[in-house]
């Protein structure tokens, strides 16, 4: 494992839930949200440019989503600043994972990837 170049650090953190009112378990159909926090740890600015999410169902079917930005922004954070935004998925099933990452570019025209490690959808209760 190679050590962390100290200019270009993104921290990437995410909150997930479940959200019942959009969802119709009958017809396989759950919605959940998720808060995502992108933070500069970094010693130059670097601004987000895409995304690259790879979003899994309970039945391990696959959605890979590929974007300019995030909620149609493309943030530019100074050192120590961060960003927060929340949005949404669909799934077939009532558990799942999402990963991926973003591509920023710091102010030296160096681009780099920000992983976004798994974090878990889930509805209430459900064991898998």
């Amino acid at each position: 494992m190679t050590e962390q170049d100290p200019r270009y650090h993104i921290s990437v953190t995410v909150v997930s839930r479940y959200l019942p009112e959009q969802s119709l378990p009958d017809d396989q159909r759950y919605a959940f949200a998720y808060t995502v926090t992108v933070r500069n740890l970094g010693l130059l600015p670097a601004q987000l440019m895409t995304r690259h999410w790879i979003i899994t169902d309970g039945n391990g079917k696959v959605q890979e989503v590929r974007g300019a930005g995030v909620i149609g922004e493309q943030p530019l954070l100074a050192p120590g600043q961060s960003h927060t935004y929340t949005s949404g998925t669909l799934l077939d099933t009532p558990v799942g994972s999402m990963h991926g990452s973003y591509r920023m570019q710091a102010s030296d025209e160096h681009s780099f990837d920000a992983p976004i490690s798994p974090f878990r959808l889930a509805k209430p209760g459900v064991l898998n």
